[in-house]
C-alpha cells in the first residue's frame, strides 16, 4: 500500500510520495522488497496514488529488482484497503499485506508458518513500540487469536503493549466475508476499523508476535531514529533468522518496588530509573523479557486474570515513559501445600520456577536467543542461580544481597544498586 501523502514527513521530503522517501539514497520501499525477495515473495503488487508516477518510473516492472511488479492507481484515496476487492481476482489465496511506509527486515518464514499452523483468514504481526499511549492496541489470547482490538480512542485503563506493526497475512476468504456481511461502499475503505476488527468475533484473525524491528518512519523524529538504526547495523541485527541476545530482568525488587506478594494492579510501583534503564536496553538492540516466579497463582491468592492486569499495569507505566518489554515469562507453580485456597493444579515440582532456568529456556527457544551473550539481572540468589544453570550472565541487584552470593564458590558476580546503574555501566558506555 504505496499511495500515502506523509503530511507528517512533508518537512523531510514534499516531492515524492512518502513509501519513496530514501534512507542512504535508497528508497523505503526499495529496503521492503530486498526483504521481501530473501523469502522468495517477489509477485509484487504496488498500490499507488498521491505522485504515484514517480513509483513506477522508479521500479518499472521489477526486473532490475528481481521482482515481477504490476500496479494499481487509485485516482482518489480508497483508505488502507479500499483498493483489496478490486484486486480481489489478481490475489492469491493467501496474501501478504505490506504498509509501503515501514522499514522493516522481517523473517517471513516464521510469520507464514504460524499463519498457517492455525488455518488462519488473517494474522497481524504485532509488537510493542514505544508509543503505545497513541496507537490502537491488540490483545491475543495465549494460542494468538485476538479477542480484544482497541482503537486509540476506546477507552483503556490498563493494556498490554501491543499494536499493529503493519504487516498483514490475509485470506480471500475474509475479504469474502466483508463482501458478504457489508454494503457496497465505493468510498474509503480503513482495513484495521471496517474489516478486521468487526471479524474478530469470528475467532480466526490472529495476531503474531515478533521482537524485529518494523517502523513506521511517518514524522521526522522517528525517520532520524531509523535512519541511525540502518546505518548501526540494527535493523538488520533484530531478523529471528539471526541469533539474539537478551536481558533477562526479574520483576520484584527489579523492576517494581518490593512490597511482599503483588495481588492487585494498584500495588505496582515501578522503582526510580526502571523505565529509563529499560528504555535504553531497547534502544541498545538487546531483547527485554521478565522472568519472573508468581506462586500467588499456585497459592490461590491471584487469579491469571489478575496477574494479565498487573502486568498490563507494568507495560502501561514503561510505555508512558517509552519503554517497553519484549515478553513476560512466569511461573505459576509453587511445590509447598497447606495454603487456604491454593490450586492443586499448581502444586508440583516444575521445572519453570527459579532457581531453575525453564522459562530462560522457553525465551531462548521462542526468540532464537542466544543465552551465552545474554544477561539475568535480578535481586536474589535465585535469579543468579537460574542466570547460571541457562549459561547466562548474571547480575545481582542492591548490596543487601551481597552475602547471597558466598555459596557460589569462585564465581565473579556483577553487583549493581539498582538497574539504571547495571544499564549505564553495561550499556551507555562511548
Amino acid at each position: 500500500m504505496a499511495g500515502g501523502k506523509g503530511k507528517r514527513i512533508a518537512q523531510i521530503a514534499d516531492n515524492i510520495p512518502k513509501p519513496m522517501i530514501p534512507f542512504f539514497n535508497k528508497p523505503i520501499l526499495e529496503y521492503q522488497l530486498d526483504c521481501l525477495k530473501r523469502y522468495g515473495l517477489t509477485d509484487i503488487i504496488m498500490v499507488t496514488g498521491h505522485l504515484g508516477a514517480v513509483i513506477k518510473d522508479h521500479f518499472l516492472d521489477g526486473h532490475k529488482f528481481g521482482c515481477v511488479i504490476d500496479y494499481f492507481h487509485e485516482e482518489e484515496p480508497l483508505g488502507t484497503a479500499g483498493a483489496l476487492s478490486l484486486l480481489l481476482p489478481s490475489l492469491s489465496e493467501d496474501f501478504i499485506l505490506v504498509n509501503g511506509d515501514i522499514i522493516f527486515d522481517f523473517n517471513f518464514e516464521r510469520f507464514i508458518k504460524f499463519h498457517r499452523d492455525r488455518n488462519a483468514d488473517a494474522t497481524i504481526a504485532v509488537h510493542p513500540n514505544s508509543h503505545p499511549f497513541d496507537s490502537a492496541i491488540i490483545v491475543p489470547d495465549y494460542s494468538g487469536r485476538i479477542v480484544t482490538w482497541l482503537n486509540k480512542e476506546d477507552p483503556r485503563r490498563y493494556y498490554k503493549n501491543l499494536v499493529n506493526s503493519g504487516i498483514h497475512l490475509l485470506n480471500k476468504n475474509l475479504l469474502k466475508l466483508y463482501r458478504q456481511n457489508t454494503p457496497y461502499n465505493p468510498g474509503k475503505v480503513d482495513l484495521d476499523r471496517d474489516i478486521l476488527k468487526p471479524l474478530v468475533a469470528s475467532g480466526r484473525i490472529y495476531a503474531y508476535k515478533t521482537p524485529e524491528y518494523i517502523k513506521d518512519m511517518g514524522t521526522p523524529e522517528r525517520y532520524n531514529q531509523v535512519k541511525t538504526d540502518i546505518e548501526s547495523g540494527l535493523v538488520k541485527a533484530k531478523n529471528l533468522s539471526l541469533p539474539q541476545r537478551a536481558v533477562f530482568l526479574d520483576r520484584d525488587g527489579t523492576l517494581n518496588v518490593m512490597n511482599g506478594f503483588i495481588k492487585k494492579s494498584e500495588d505496582l510501583e515501578l522503582l526510580p530509573g526502571t523505565a529509563e534503564a529499560v528504555k535504553g536496553i531497547n534502544n541498545s538492540g538487546y531483547l527485554a523479557i521478565v522472568i519472573t516466579n508468581q506462586p500467588v497463582i499456585a497459592r490461590g491468592e491471584v487469579s491469571l486474570g489478575d496477574l494479565e492486569e498487573i502486568h498490563n499495569k507494568l507495560e502501561t507505566d514503561l510505555g508512558l515513559s517509552g519503554a517497553y518489554l519484549d515478553d513476560i515469562f512466569f511461573c505459576p507453580h509453587h511445590p509447598d501445600k497447606g495454603f487456604p485456597g491454593e490450586r492443586p493444579e499448581y502444586k508440583i515440582d516444575c521445572s519453570c520456577r527459579k532457581p531453575k532456568p525453564g522459562l530462560i529456556f522457553q525465551a531462548a527457544e521462542k526468540y532464537n536467543i542466544d543465552l551465552s551473550q545474554s544477561y539475568m539481572v535480578g535481586d536474589n540468589l535465585r535469579d543468579v542461580q537460574a542466570a547460571i544453570a541457562a549459561g547466562c550472565r548474571p547480575v545481582l541487584l542492591s548490596h543487601t544481597c551481597r552475602n547471597q552470593i558466598k555459596g557460589i564458590d569462585g564465581y565473579n558476580m556483577d553487583i549493581y544498586q539498582n538497574l539504571m546503574e547495571f544499564f549505564v555501566n553495561k550499556f551507555n558506555k562511548p
